[in-house]
């Protein structure tokens, strides 16, 4: 008896409001999902991935030098781009979310920060994690990259992870193995409820995991996390030598 494929999400959303503080001084004349790398910018490394996973609609949020960021996004054909306008107000990615949710509709969406890089394995991350998304079990489902083999990352790890693949916070432990790559699979039901105005994401995640419900796939190939001006180059080389 054949498997019935899994549903590809059709919509997501793309976080692009951010001020990139940590980009300075380049954020100081554009916004961080425009900032290059290897000749691409940041937020069409994700909308490509979006596209080639099948996604129709991506959502994104504007703030930061939100007029460039739209000229931009103008460009583009697939997928298709709905703008939630923060212009107003910076919300934050958890307010970002809530203030697009009637724009992502009543189905489980991908959530995609415009910064999230990383070099493939064997087989696109983004199609693994829609491969292994199970709403039965799961109200998230992450994409965690390994400290071990990230490239830019100096945090210490945010999620320890059991044997059947579900996430705990690093707590009061000095390291935990993983680090959040930027990108899940989330439910709406976990943002009804939540507050109006800016808040973290991080208030969905808590959600899952008081209910055992936040789990994670591990991303394979290689998470190159371009957080600050001196990590492009170290990233250009990694994908320069990926492709000899």
């Amino acid at each position: 008896m054949s498997q019935t494929p899994p549903r590809v999400p059709r919509k997501a959303i793309v976080l692009a409001a951010g001020l990139g503080k940590r980009m300075l001084p380049i954020t100081a004349t554009m916004p961080k999902p425009l900032v290059k790398v290897a000749g691409r910018s940041l937020i069409d490394f994700a909308l490509d991935k979006l596209h080639e996973a099948g996604v129709e609609t991506a959502v994104v949020n504007v703030h930061h030098f939100a007029d460039m960021l739209e000229e931009h996004l103008r460009t583009r054909e697939t997928p298709r781009i709905v703008i939630s306008d923060e212009r107003g107000e910076l919300l934050e990615t958890g307010g970002g979310v809530k203030k697009a949710l009637p724009l992502l509709g009543n189905e489980p969406f991908i959530t995609f920060n415009s910064d999230s890089l990383w070099i493939e394995g064997k087989e696109p991350n983004l199609l693994r994690l829609v491969q292994a998304w199970d709403p039965d079990r799961m109200d998230i489902l992450m994409l965690v990259a390994p400290l071990s083999t990230s490239i830019g990352f100096e945090g210490r790890g945010d999620f320890h992870q059991d044997p059947d693949g579900r996430l705990r916070r690093r707590g009061s432990d000095d390291s935990a193995p993983f680090a959040y790559a930027g990108v899940a699979i989330v439910k709406p039901e976990l943002v009804h409820g939540t507050p109006d105005g800016p808040f973290s994401a991080n208030a969905f995640y808590d959600r899952a995991i008081a209910n055992g419900r936040l789990y994670g796939l591990c991303l394979e190939g290689q998470w190159l996390h371009v957080g600050e001006p001196q990590a492009i180059a170290e990233a250009e080389r990694c994908l320069a030598a990926s492709k000899q």
